[in-house]
């Protein structure tokens, strides 16, 4: 810290920010881990699971650099905490992710890749298949016939995939704003620091969930090649239901991770320390 001047209130400003900057940037980067965990394990459980994928290589650029990357860049607009200042001094060496906090996202993010399989396999399981049938989609001409399916393509073909895979990645996408927007404050609740607080991070939820629905609803603005090249097509109020019950959860998840976040440090998430400073005249 370098002293520009002899006021007291100048040094109380700069830990302010020092410490505003340091939240930022685990908020920053918290989000982006927990988000790529949970990309990382939807492909890989719809592959242990024998599925087919529910989410190609364009969904995932689609994802990371662009529904991704707005709220990923507002959460470096983050206020401070009310009560930052009141925080004890952390160690010099303590790593910007903690243990905890790297477990923490590596749960939040198995949540999300369970929803986005989810809503995958259930698109199929309300179509009348089960879970067996789906795990060997690649021999549907072999059980089809027995199962009364005359036309695998029906199901599995490139444009049957689109619905599943839309599904899937909308609930994805949905997922990564909520918890964007649960992210203002790393460890208090988004009812305690709501997302109001942070007006870009707004912006940056909307801007890439109009982006979104613009790509969904491609062909209806009269760009129906943006949806085509995407795998996607649009979707009725009903398939908008499913997504929310996939994706509403994934907020209760982070609020009883930071809940737990609190209880094992054992200040109640505040991090409250009082300390006597003493000056010496000479």
């Amino acid at each position: 810290m370098i002293l520009v001047d002899d006021n007291f209130s100048s040094i109380v400003a700069a830990v302010e920010e020092g410490r505003c900057i340091y939240a930022n940037m685990q908020a920053f980067i918290s989000f982006l881990i927990s988000s790529n965990i949970g990309e990382i394990f939807s492909i890989l459980l719809a592959t242990l699971a024998g599925f087919p994928e529910p989410l190609t290589a364009m969904h995932l650029l689609w994802v990371n650099l662009v529904t991704d990357s707005f709220p990923a860049t507002a959460l470096g607009f983050n206020p401070p905490s009310p009560d930052v200042m009141q925080e004890k001094p952390r160690p010099s060496d303590e790593p910007i992710m903690s243990q905890w906090m790297f477990v923490r996202y590596c749960l939040t993010g198995t949540y999300v890749g369970i929803a986005t399989v989810g809503i995958f396999v259930q698109h199929y399981i309300l179509r009348g298949l089960s879970i067996q049938e789906l795990r060997s989609w690649g021999k549907c001409s072999l059980w089809g016939k027995m199962s009364g399916i005359m036309n695998c393509e029906e199901f599995f073909s490139k444009s049957a995939l689109a619905l599943p895979r839309t599904l899937s990645l909308t609930t994805l996408v949905c997922m990564e704003m909520i918890k964007a927007l649960s992210a203002v404050s790393v460890d208090k609740s988004i009812f305690v620091v709501g997302p109001q607080r942070n007006m870009w991070l707004l912006v940056g939820v909307i801007v890439p969930m109009l982006l979104h629905l613009g790509l969904i609803y491609s062909d209806r603005l009269g760009f129906g090649f943006l949806g085509d090249s995407f795998g996607l097509t649009p979707l009725s109020a009903n398939h908008w239901i499913q997504i929310l019950k996939w994706a509403a959860p994934i907020l209760v998840v982070e609020e009883i991770l930071k809940a737990v976040g609190q209880k094992i440090r054992g200040d109640g998430g505040g991090h409250k320390h009082k300390e006597k400073i003493v000056f010496q005249v000479e």
